[in-house]
C-alpha cells in the first residue's frame, strides 16, 4: 500500500471516529431512568473497541509492504 493510501485511509479512520464519539451520536443510546438498561456503555465500548481494531489492521497491513 502507498504512502498516500495507508495516509488517506488513516484519515478516515480518524473521521469515522470522529463521527462514532459525536455527542448527537453518542446521545441516542443515552437512555435516561426510565428504560431498565442504559446501551450507552455497551455502544462506547464497541465504538472504541473498532476504532483500536481498525487502526491495528491498518498499521499491520500497511507494514507489511516494506
Amino acid at each position: 500500500m502507498s504512502g498516500d493510501t495507508a495516509r488517506a485511509r488513516l484519515v478516515a479512520l480518524v473521521a469515522l471516529a470522529a463521527l462514532l464519539f459525536s455527542p448527537p451520536l453518542v446521545v441516542i443510546f443515552d437512555r435516561g431512568p426510565d428504560r431498565a438498561i442504559s446501551w450507552l456503555p455497551f455502544y462506547l465500548f464497541v465504538a472504541w473497541l473498532l476504532t483500536i481494531v481498525l487502526t491495528a489492521w491498518l498499521v499491520e497491513r500497511g507494514q507489511g509492504d516494506e
